[in-house]
């Protein structure tokens, strides 16, 4: 089973939304972080398409997606997520989010957690101020957002970023990929969701996220180290939490065996929560 196996699939509407699907079973929904888009999952996709009809969105505004017009809220991509379950007939579904994802789906499970079966929350932070530091915070603007600002190109910014969030063993294959995937941004629509993180902050719903929740969280991981995690996994009733040896922020694509095994352990115990419309759950 290959990347060509995989179909993509298309939600109507403003923004129209592409996403890629493989596999058979209870739905599990993959969105990916500020600097990329669905192929940074394809390895989780192929690993989980056993088991898991898997899904992979671009966001507004990121890869095939179409990009939006005015300010960006979270809120905002919580309801691109009602559409594309709609249009997939899905009742309830597993979700993994890395990042931006992770937040997205934080603000999602805010406004519908009755279609929430599981979450995965990876490499992420649940508020800008309380959770990163102010060098943290002046960091993430500086590599991200006044580049571009001051006319950089998005080829410009890539090599620091990307040496900001791998661990120190990342492999060149994988920096290829992330290269690649912040080269394919949409300048405009970036910038926009830079701004909206700035001002992202749940902290105060933490003990509402009353699902299974699985955090992982790279061993390197600069920007969102662990100790965040363990903050989150205080307060979520329901949460674990896994470290993955050497990987940073990107954890998913730097130790993808790790990753995977840690997810396919977690799913499997709450497999037939998820589940599609027509009551399809296998």
């Amino acid at each position: 089973m290959g990347v060509a196996s995989l179909t993509e699939g298309w939600v109507s509407g403003n923004p129209q939304i592409g996403y890629d699907e493989i596999g058979s079973g209870p739905p599990l929904i993959f969105l990916h972080g500020i600097g990329g888009n669905r192929t940074n999952w394809i390895d989780q996709q192929l690993s989980m398409a056993d088991i898991c009809t898997t899904i992979s969105w671009d966001a507004r505004g990121y890869g095939k997606s179409d990009d939006h017009d005015g300010a960006l809220n979270f809120s905002d991509f919580s309801g691109d997520l009602v559409r594309l379950l709609n249009s997939c007939d899905i009742n309830k579904a597993h979700f993994v989010g890395l990042s931006m994802g992770a937040r997205i789906l934080m603000d999602f499970f805010s406004i519908a957690p009755d279609r929430v079966a599981t979450l995965t929350l990876c490499d992420c932070f649940y508020s800008f101020q309380g959770a990163l530091s102010p060098k943290k915070q002046q960091e993430f603007i500086a590599l991200r957002q006044e580049p571009l600002k001051q006319g950089k190109s998005l080829e410009d910014i890539a090599p620091d970023l990307i040496n900001s969030l791998v661990g120190p063993n990342c492999s060149e294959d994988v920096k290829v990929k992330l290269y690649k995937s912040i080269s394919d941004l949409h300048v405009e629509s970036y910038l926009k969701t830079i701004a909206a993180s700035m001002t992202f902050d749940v902290s105060s719903r933490l003990a509402e996220f009353d699902v299974p929740v699985q955090l992982i969280y790279g061993e390197h991981d600069k920007l969102t180290p662990p100790s965040i995690g363990n903050d989150m996994m205080n307060q979520m009733p329901r949460a674990r939490m896994q470290i993955i040896e050497e990987a940073g922020h990107l954890s998913n694509m730097e130790q993808p065996d790790a990753f995977n095994n840690t997810l396919r352990l977690f799913i499997n115990e709450h497999l037939t929560l998820a589940s599609f419309k027509n009551n399809q759950s296998v």
